[in-house]
């Protein structure tokens, strides 16, 4: 399956994609924000951040059977349209690294985060199938660069917190995931009963958040402008660290030098982590497009369906804050990765036994198996020990893995179509748990990308 894939560019296989022009030899230790406010500001733009990155695709699965209609989309290319999250994750993913070096992940992000407002405000203007998912892909787009950088922008500002930070970036994420399960549905009947009210409300969160990232890449600006502030004629500690976009100073020539020179398509730790990355985003992807349908097909009403999705989502709130923190402290990751595979495989046998009956217990056990997220994301930081090393792994890990998670969500619209019902794509959803566990597995042993250099 993997093989089927073209490798990313070799862009991602230099040291050099994760840095920027050549900095001073740093003179000091690890730096954050240069004072305490801006670090509180960047908490809060990472958290506002994390809420726009799902609304986009959870928003639409309770009314996806409104939007067919409209649109006269069939159950194929409804699967389709649950197929272009992660088409589009994994294809702008890619350019995430080359923007970050040229502009700074602080302007990427901010750019992004316009984009997802941009495409989530045009999308209720759509009058075919073909608009609907332009103005989609524009806010994926955006959000593709935002998921590749917000474990980068962890990293390096935030280097003895990455459990916590990453999983208030998690829980933010579950939240705002959880938010458009819930809210969509009665926000659209309060508006007026159009499906066009309801999802495109969603861009008013995403020009909240536009906010302090905007703060936050202007004065990353004014202080590269400014050689006494930190330009490039000011060493790291000259600048006082004010540059949010500028690497830290942990970062020195040393560190750089010893970045992995190993190609990431041949790393074996890449590829686990890539495998581990696609299935859990599969998983994640065809809950999100298809279990409201699954459970109204099973006589449960569309405004209980988006409940019950944002139960799964919700899972994620206190786990994906606490998840992360359990696997910084664990040598081995990969009981984690059991436990939650065991929780999935079990919320899908009951989804096909009792779909209707049990559908509380399901969505519980479901989004207690979908906190594989903010566990992937915690392993990629904890596998690498240089910066260049974690932008290589977070980019290959996350644009690979997207790719891997094309075809789930549309094979199960392609079964659910020529089956009548929901007992093959059950079944092909508990098959791709499997080699989740496995890879999961593998990328949780205690190494490191650089290692294998």
């Amino acid at each position: 399956m993997v093989g089927m894939h073209t490798p990313p560019s070799d862009d991602l296989a230099t040291p050099e994609t994760a840095a920027s022009a050549p900095r001073p030899a740093d003179h000091g230790g690890p730096r954050r924000a240069a004072s305490p406010w801006r670090g509180r500001v960047m908490a809060a733009g990472l958290m506002l951040a994390a809420l726009n990155l799902r609304p986009a695709v959870t928003s639409l699965g309770p009314l996806l059977e409104e939007v067919r209609d409209d649109l006269g989309m069939s159950g194929t290319v409804a699967g389709v349209l649950t197929s272009v999250p992660a088409a589009c994750f994994a294809l702008f993913g890619l350019t995430a690294p080359r923007l970050a070096r040229r502009w700074g992940p602080g302007a990427i992000v901010c750019a992004g985060l316009a984009a997802i407002a941009t495409g989530l405000l045009l999308r209720p203007f759509a009058g075919g199938t073909v608009v609907f998912l332009a103005a989609s892909a524009l806010a994926l787009a955006g959000i593709a660069v935002s998921n590749i950088l917000m474990p980068v922008i962890v990293k390096r500002w935030f280097p003895d917190r990455v459990g916590a930070m990453t999983g208030l970036y998690s829980m933010g994420l579950s939240l705002g995931t959880a938010a458009a399960a819930a809210a969509t549905v009665p926000m659209t009947d309060a508006l007026g009963g159009s499906w066009r009210s309801g999802l495109g409300v969603w861009a008013l969160l995403a020009a909240v958040a536009l906010v302090p990232w905007l703060f936050l890449a202007r004065s990353a600006r004014a202080d590269a402008s400014r050689p006494e502030a930190g330009g490039p004629e000011a060493s790291p500690s000259e600048a006082g660290g004010t540059d949010t976009d500028a690497p830290p100073a942990a970062e020195t020539a040393a560190a750089r030098a010893d970045a992995p020179a190993i190609r990431i398509t041949r790393s074996p730790l890449a590829w686990a982590m890539a495998v581990f990355f696609g299935f859990q985003a599969t998983a994640a992807y065809i809950s999100m497009g298809w279990m409201p349908q699954i459970f109204r097909d099973a006589g449960v009403s569309a405004s209980t369906s988006g409940l019950l999705l944002a139960v799964m989502m919700a899972m994620g709130v206190p786990l994906a804050f606490v998840l992360p923190r359990i696997a910084a402290r664990l040598r081995h990751q990969g009981v984690l990765v059991v436990i939650l595979g065991v929780f999935g495989l079990t919320g899908y046998a009951g989804l096909w036994l009792a779909p209707a009956g049990g559908a509380w217990a399901w969505a519980v056990l479901l989004g207690i198996a979908n906190c594989a997220f903010p566990l992937a994301l915690t392993m990629i930081g904890m596998r690498t020990r240089t910066h260049a090393g974690v932008v290589r792994l977070s980019a290959f890990a996350q644009s690979v893995g997207y790719l891997l998670s094309i075809p789930g969500p549309l094979l199960v619209g392609v079964l659910y179509q020529h089956s009548g019902g929901w007992g093959q794509p059950l079944a092909l959803m508990a098959g791709f748990m499997v080699p989740q566990i496995v890879a999961g597995v593998l990328a949780g042993r205690d190494r490191h990308l650089e290692d294998e250099a």
